[in-house]
């Protein structure tokens, strides 16, 4: 398994400040672990500069707000911090994870006095998926557990506590030699995947599930607009499993995953081709600092 997250060199930076990576440290009694009073994101550094920066610090602030907390310091302020720790750990390729969660102060359900912490790391880490992988096409498992109705769960934040089900859901689909799994929704309809977004290809047109019960992703995002801006068509629609035997191309996104071809989704079946791969490369491309790409 390596070297524990726990156990690595560097530093993070911690509640304003840079701290020694074995130094950054929480109580057991802090809220966020208990009640799952925590948001995230995942992002990553190329060549130096981190993709779509703001506005991952922007959503980073909002989820927040959807979990009734305030985080104590701007998207600038939040944007600075993580280039910091990028330049100070001494990378130019790298993922980067700040993270929010309330404190200690009180140990129950409501707990509105907390204190916010932030905390932002930052780790070498390649794509999420073996990249030999990601252009044959990964395979996926069908999970289990369904995203939950929107009246139910604060759907459209990144909150950490909406992750108990994707982990359950990975670890099943790995245990049964999957990848990864597609979930659907409360409803029964195709939703996104246990940690990145989910599009299908027919005909020349990208289809691609409403985000309205599950995170609409950075990637996601610009994944739609660099198909858009190449003339594909998208379609953004309410998807049933029935569907699938249909499609002939499939691909997930993420920061983590970036761009990932999809072969297999349980009975269903894929072949990547044009559209998928040149989403890769324009992806790849868009994704270098600027001028990068072209020299390259």
């Amino acid at each position: 398994m390596g070297i524990p997250f726990d156990k690595f060199d560097g530093v993070i930076w911690y509640d304003g400040k840079l701290v020694p990576w074995t130094e950054a440290t929480l109580h057991v009694l802090s809220h966020g672990l208990h009640y799952a009073s925590a948001v995230f994101e995942g992002e990553r550094c190329y060549g130096g500069e981190i993709f779509k920066c703001t506005q991952h610090s922007e959503r980073l602030r909002r989820s927040a707000n959807v979990l009734d907390f305030e985080i104590p310091w701007s998207a600038a302020e939040i944007d600075a911090a993580k280039r910091l720790v990028i330049e100070k750990n001494n990378f130019r390729d790298a993922y980067v994870r700040p993270i929010a969660w309330r404190g200690s102060e009180m140990m129950g359900v409501s707990a509105q006095d907390n204190t916010i912490h932030l905390a932002i790391a930052s780790w070498q880490w390649p794509s999420y998926f073996d990249p030999e992988a990601r252009l044959k096409g990964i395979r996926l498992d069908l999970a289990e557990y369904r995203r939950p109705d929107p009246k139910t769960a604060p759907s459209l934040a990144k909150a950490a506590g909406l992750y108990m089900i994707c982990t359950i859901s990975k670890h099943r689909a790995e245990r049964r030699g999957y990848a990864d799994a597609m979930m659907l929704d409360w409803q029964g309809r195709v939703a996104e995947c246990t940690g990145a977004n989910i599009f299908f290809i027919k005909d020349g047109v990208i289809h691609t599930p409403i985000a309205d019960c599950f995170l609409d992703g950075i990637t996601r995002q610009t994944a739609i607009e660099l198909a858009r801006r190449a003339g594909i068509e998208v379609v953004e629609r309410r998807i049933m499993p029935e569907e699938l035997t249909g499609f002939t191309e499939c691909f997930i996104t993420g920061s983590a995953a970036e761009v990932t071809a999809v072969s297999e989704i349980a009975d269903w079946t894929f072949t990547p081709g044009q559209i998928t791969k040149r989403l890769m490369d324009d992806y790849t491309a868009e994704s270098q600092p600027k001028g990068k790409a072209a020299a390259a």
